[in-house]
């Protein structure tokens, strides 16, 4: 049987203490973890043992023993982040975040139309390996996901209606768009970046000429101030 893959990463085991990931976890009877040194030092400096984090008092100081599993799962996350190129990938100002880190979240390297959420290369590959997801509309990160819904019937706008010149969804082009000139969202977007890439050539080529004609103007001045 195939291994499952687990979507973790070293963000969700955090000492709530010193905000760093755990070194010789311990887990207490309410479920939550810390470092064995810094609860140690916590309860040393208190006259009350209680947990940092949700506040249990504890009547007697409870033995505290390291816990092994969740020390080899740290130590295997640690191994995987270092030896990945991905642990570099951390999302910075002017990137998209992926909606599904937890923690200190990763750049998202695609969005998805259909989930309406962005994704980083760990947490994109269900849409790559599940089939109710590979149907998905994928797209570069996009932090506008929400403008791209239609404000109405809230589905995806895929298509543009040249009839009123505004982007539409399926449903929009079977009633209120119904008989008007439509074409695929894509497909206006492609006619109109050519259209724009010949409008920047003609600015150029005129740029071009202007800046010729401007060349031999001065020459003509420095050869009438010679002579």
């Amino acid at each position: 049987m195939a291994e499952a893959q687990l979507f973790v990463s070293q963000e969700e085991f955090i000492c709530s203490i010193c905000l760093h990931t755990l070194t010789d976890p311990v887990s207490l009877h309410c479920g939550h973890s810390f470092c064995l040194k810094c609860l140690s030092d916590c309860w040393d400096q208190s006259q009350v043992c209680s947990c940092p984090q949700c506040r249990h008092v504890f009547m007697l100081r409870p033995e505290l023993k390291r816990n092994t599993l969740l020390n080899e799962v740290i130590k295997k996350l640690k191994k995987t982040a270092h030896s990945s190129p991905s642990s570099k990938n951390y999302a910075g100002p002017g990137d998209v975040e992926c909606d599904f880190c937890t923690g200190k979240k990763f750049r998202a390297v695609k969005s998805c139309l259909t989930c309406l959420a962005s994704f980083c290369q760990t947490h994109l590959q269900p849409h790559y390996e599940i089939a109710a997801w590979k149907g998905h509309k994928l797209v570069d990160p996009d932090r506008n996901l929400k403008e791209k819904l239609c404000e109405k019937h809230q589905k995806s706008l895929e298509m543009f209606c040249r009839t009123d010149k505004t982007c539409i969804c399926m449903m929009c082009g079977m009633t209120e768009h119904d008989g008007h000139e439509k074409v695929e969202l894509e497909t206006e977007r492609e006619g109109k970046k050519k259209q724009l890439g010949a409008t920047l050539r003609g600015i150029r080529r005129r740029l071009e000429e202007k800046e010729k004609k401007l060349r031999e103007t001065r020459k003509t001045v420095e050869e009438m101030k010679v002579s």
